[in-house]
């Protein structure tokens, strides 16, 4: 095959995949590293990813390795892995990543251990000027389908940003560059948390017109505590922010909302898939208590995952809450 030495994608699952075939259906070919053996194989002998992205057919060019120095030698490396495994990860990459690679953080989450976001994880492991973050409303099945898609890239320059657009943008999926690397991390991994509760409302079948509070009321607490953390409120009404969290809180196929709908119907939750807002949500509240910021929707979601509150009861205490002026702090 003709080696592309640019990009590689590290990470096997449904986002990591999507990313590796939108490459490859825009370059001809493209190489992404999974842990998982059978991943590999199914990748490479069957053009499928089957545990991750059912019967979509993927595109002959990507190629899959099980080893990760293949891939570490790249200009650009997409880490794609789970939110909460990323911090190993990173300790993993400081052995054998070469130099010169620009890392772009995939995935959307605050490791719950250190209540570190990934920025600042790779960062303080690997290097600040060498991180960049792309987030926005984008489900994998979309991309690996081909449909258009239209995301954030976040890095420490406007134009490092904008040139790893410009090298990452196919004809179907758009990136709008941005040095606002707080303000996109911050609500790609807030809204998770946003999209447990509506999922549990749409789970207790309380309406649209229910939903669409939560949405707006939840986007208020996101907004505070984003702005609080240094991100800007452009930012934040844009694709990262309110962009991907409409579309997180608006489809089953969202395992936020999946999530929050079994939490609400107490349905056994033990094969679902994960959701990473249910591992962000006490440490998104640890930090609106941090900066005295009042976000009871992110309070009732932590309450309700403790088993502390049930979904209908957060319902009501939400609803018999005093009234006040709607954009007070």
């Amino acid at each position: 095959m003709s080696e592309d030495k640019t990009i590689g994608v590290i990470g096997g699952g449904a986002w990591g995949t999507a990313l590796a075939s939108m490459l490859a259906i825009r370059d001809g070919h493209s190489l992404l590293w999974a842990r998982n053996i059978k991943t590999v194989d199914d990748i490479n002998s069957n053009h499928q990813n089957n545990c991750y992205l059912g019967n979509i057919k993927l595109p002959s060019g990507l190629y899959a390795t099980s080893d990760i120095s293949d891939v570490c030698s790249r200009d650009i490396l997409l880490c794609v892995t789970p939110a909460q495994s990323f911090a190993t990860l990173a300790q993993e990459l400081s052995q054998v990543v070469a130099d010169h690679t620009q890392l772009i953080l995939c995935a959307k989450g605050i490791d719950h251990r250190s209540g570190e976001f990934l920025n600042e994880i790779a960062a303080r492991v690997l290097g600040s000027e060498r991180v960049a973050v792309l987030s926005g409303p984008s489900f994998a099945n979309d991309v690996a389908r081909g449909l258009p898609t239209a995301v954030s890239c976040a890095a420490s320059s406007f134009d490092l940003a904008k040139n790893l657009a410009q090298r990452l943008s196919a004809s179907n999926f758009r990136i709008y560059a941005t040095d606002d690397i707080k303000g996109v991390e911050a609500g790609g991994a807030l809204k998770n948390v946003l999209a447990l509760a509506v999922g549990m409302v749409r789970g207790l079948k309380l309406g649209a017109s229910a939903e669409a509070a939560l949405i707006a009321r939840g986007f208020a607490e996101m907004s505070k505590l984003t702005i609080a953390l240094g991100g800007r409120v452009e930012t934040l009404s844009g694709l990262s922010g309110l962009g991907d969290l409409v579309l997180t809180c608006s489809s089953p196929q969202s395992r936020n909302f999946s999530y929050g709908m079994a939490l609400a119907k107490e349905q056994d939750l033990t094969n679902l898939p994960l959701a990473e807002g249910a591992h962000t949500a006490a440490q998104a509240l640890a930090l609106a208590r941090d900066h005295s910021i009042s976000a009871p929707i992110i309070e009732s979601v932590n309450r309700i995952l403790t088993g502390d509150l049930s979904a209908a009861n957060a319902v009501q205490e939400l609803m018999s809450r005093p009234l006040r002026d709607e954009t007070s702090t």
